[in-house]
């Protein structure tokens, strides 16, 4: 493995090679105006001394990183592997992409952490940030910064959500037009904004149908599956349960599943289930989950879209960015005699 020589400069590269320090800064940028024989010595000067040109260094120069940062919750959920996905879609078209991913869990930890990170990397490491699912409202850059997803229901720069309300009000005509009138509801954590959204369209949805909301068929969950089978057994715990839940995520409607085997139901027969996101998961369940598409991969391809834009200095006009819903019925539901 060859070690790179921490103390060796650009200059000593231009020295060996024979060349100007400017032609050697072309030659690590990928421009097309240096000779290929001269390019290919610098290359190979490189390689010898095992110079490492920087990418804080490398924005000093040229005033640009070709770097997209990607900040993330974590690295595990289905959510951030299809934002990713979309986000590099776009960003591979001459752009790296950067992620820095935080375990912490309070939200007053995560929002500082956010902002000491995009103040840190923005304009030196990176040409521009996107941030997923950010706790901050607001952050100490003049550089471009895009959220996926934000907690927060405004923000001083641009953001791109999912039509949340919309998709749970499909997803609940769905269920309705089943014949279902007791459909337990588990949400997510009740200081998000696409957990607001989400209950919202649940309630809305039982107005609609002229439904009165009861307050024993809803509680409030994380996202996650091992509270969302906790909710689940106390749904089913009611003296009179529901025939349906819905879930406000893939992850939740999995420990609904979860809950249901340990009860020995089976579903769809003695239980409809339908969750919300449409990772890759939810085909592979048994049976394959009913859920509401929200486009994760979408929306992470358009927040790129829209830093890039930025980046090279367009003008993006629009500061909500929706991507529409869409309801995936496959085999979690049946209908049943009212």
């Amino acid at each position: 493995m060859q070690h790179l020589h921490s103390g060796v400069t650009i200059r000593d590269v231009a020295r060996e090679a024979g060349v100007s320090v400017s032609t050697v800064s072309r030659v690590l940028n990928d421009k097309d105006d240096v000779a290929p024989e001269t390019a290919t010595t610098v290359r190979r000067v490189i390689d010898d001394l095992g110079y490492a040109s920087s990418m804080a260094a490398r924005s000093l120069r040229s005033r640009t990183t070709n770097v997209v940062g990607l900040i993330v919750p974590d690295l595990w959920h289905p959510f951030t592997s299809l934002v990713i996905r979309g986000v590099n879609q776009v960003t591979a078209q001459g752009y790296d992409l950067l992620a820095y991913a935080s375990g912490r869990r309070n939200v007053q930890v995560l929002a500082n952490w956010e902002q000491q990170l995009v103040a840190q990397l923005n304009g030196s490491v990176t040409d521009g940030i996107i941030v997923v699912t950010p706790n901050a409202a607001s952050y100490r850059t003049t550089f471009p910064v895009v959220a996926i997803d934000p907690h927060q229901a405004s923000t001083d720069f641009p953001a791109v959500i999912a039509t949340n309300h919309q998709g749970v009000l499909d997803a609940m005509r769905y269920l309705i037009d089943l014949g279902h009138r007791r459909i337990g509801y588990i949400g997510g954590r009740p200081d998000l904004q696409s957990a607001q959204r989400r209950l919202e369209g649940y309630c809305d949805g039982l107005a609609l149908a002229g439904l009165a909301a009861d307050p024993a068929l809803i509680v409030t969950g994380d996202y996650t599956r091992a509270v969302g089978a906790e909710c689940a057994h106390r749904l089913l715990s009611l003296p009179n349960p529901p025939t349906a839940i819905m879930a406000s995520s893939d992850e939740t409607a999995f420990g609904v599943m979860d809950a249901a085997a340990v009860r020995g139901m089976t579903i769809p027969d003695d239980l409809s289930v339908i969750g919300f996101d449409n990772t890759i998961e939810s085909l592979s369940v048994n049976p394959p989950l009913t859920t509401v598409d929200q486009s994760i991969e979408t929306m992470g391809a358009l927040a790129a879209e829209i830093v890039l834009k930025l980046i090279q200095g367009q003008p993006w006009e629009s500061r909500l960015n929706k991507v529409p819903t869409r309801l995936v019925v496959r085999q979690s539901c049946r209908s049943i005699v009212p």
